[in-house]
């Protein structure tokens, strides 16, 4: 029997997705992915948007579709049932080669995005992350965790 997805989803108007960093199914994004989905079609997604750029970055490595990766969490899945289709749906790569990737992504550093990017990444810190935390942000996942409350 499906679960009620209200049930599921966050409120990310009041609460965060998981860590970019949070393993789930094997992959880092995946779970921050499931729960911005699942906050946009409960309607509690806020600023929130599921198939961004980032979530794109997952989906695309995994050879998976956002239509159908949507359809599926819409039945109101458990996250060991996302978790189970994920593995059964993914494009086929070894474990060396998905723990190469998680760790390209986990430990891409800000001075290795393309200029723009990173005077980007300057004015959002400026604009959005504490003082005292923006010294901390080297790593690309490092501007979501510190504006997420997750830098302490």
């Amino acid at each position: 029997m499906p679960n009620d997805l209200a049930d599921l989803a966050l409120d990310l108007t009041r609460d965060y997705p998981r860590s970019p960093r949070a393993l789930f199914a094997g992959y880092v994004i995946a779970g921050r992915v499931l729960d911005k989905l699942r906050a946009v079609l409960n309607r509690t997604a806020g600023e929130y948007e599921y198939n961004c750029g980032l979530d794109r970055i997952f989906l695309e490595f995994a050879g998976i579709d956002a239509d159908d990766f949507k359809d599926f969490v819409a039945t109101g899945a458990t996250d060991e049932e996302v978790a189970d289709w994920i593995r059964s749906k993914a494009k086929a790569h070894s474990r060396p080669e998905i723990a190469a990737w998680n760790f390209t992504l986990k430990c891409r550093r800000i001075s290795e995005l393309p200029p723009d990017r990173q005077a980007w990444v300057q004015d959002y810190l400026l604009a959005n992350v504490k003082p005292e935390l923006q010294e901390r942000v080297i790593f690309n996942f490092d501007l979501l965790d510190a504006e997420e409350g997750r830098m302490g």
